[in-house]
């Protein structure tokens, strides 16, 4: 693949999973050519092709990151989903925690960001993954992660306006209740902390979003689409909800 190919060509980190994943088959579809960049090497592995290449490394290093920068030079999009979620009583958090959250979560999109965006096509899009933590914070077992998406929307403004002369648009959805492994690991983590079941802590979180129901990864990245597109085109250093009315402010 290369910027002569005339395909448009993203970037999207975190690609080995939910809404990363999702992302992935949707700018596939659209006719992108695409880096997924994950982690795990074996959870991108299927996208390998000729519309796709894949990138096992982790967003953390600042080696891996360069990689992913050279390849977006001239590229349309960047998607900035890697993420961790870590599930601590928040009176138990300890200083490694909240510097291994915040670098993979807000660092990584911060440094992802600053490299890559100065080298998009003019009429690029950034959308970077925050998450209706940053401004509903009743979980507070995910205090670090939540102050880290609050973190991304801080990064998501500013680079608006640094790369808008580009123009280059930044904007950030902020996800609520989601089906992907990361929700999973949330409910098997604050349900005993709790101490509630599963099945009670479904109910109590299906009963707090007015549309009474979880989104899937896909229709997050039917949003996350739309403000790579040019139908977004006049949208930047904007924060969107997609909670179901969980959040409407």
């Amino acid at each position: 693949m290369s910027a002569q190919s005339g395909r448009r060509r993203g970037v999207v980190t975190g690609a080995g999973s939910g809404i990363g994943k999702a992302v992935v088959r949707r700018l596939l579809r659209e006719g992108g050519e695409v880096l997924a960049v994950d982690l795990r090497g074996e959870a991108i592995a299927e996208f390998a092709g000729p519309q796709c290449q894949v990138l096992a490394a982790d967003v953390t290093d600042a080696e891996a990151r360069k990689r992913i920068e050279d390849w977006a030079d001239g590229a349309d999009w960047l998607v900035n989903s890697a993420g961790i979620v870590m599930v601590r009583p928040i009176f138990e958090v300890t200083v490694e925690d909240w510097r291994r959250v915040q670098t993979v979560n807000a660092e990584a999109t911060f440094f992802l960001c600053q490299k890559i965006g100065p080298r998009m096509k003019p009429g690029g899009a950034i959308v970077n993954l925050s998450s209706s933590s940053a401004k509903y914070a009743t979980t507070v077992e995910v205090a670090a992660y939540a102050a880290s998406k609050t973190t991304i929307l801080s990064i998501t403004r500013s680079f608006a306006y640094a790369l808008a002369s580009r123009p280059v648009r930044v904007n950030a959805i902020l996800p609520g209740i989601v089906d992907t492994p990361m929700q999973d690991a949330v409910r098997e983590g604050v349900a005993p902390m709790r101490g509630i079941s599963l099945g009670e802590w479904d109910t109590v979180r299906t009963k707090s979003v007015p549309l009474a129901r979880a989104a899937s990864p896909d229709e997050c990245a039917g949003l996350i689409w739309f403000l790579l597109s040019e139908e977004s085109g006049y949208m930047t250093g904007q924060a969107i909800n997609f909670t179901g009315g969980l959040v409407t402010w």
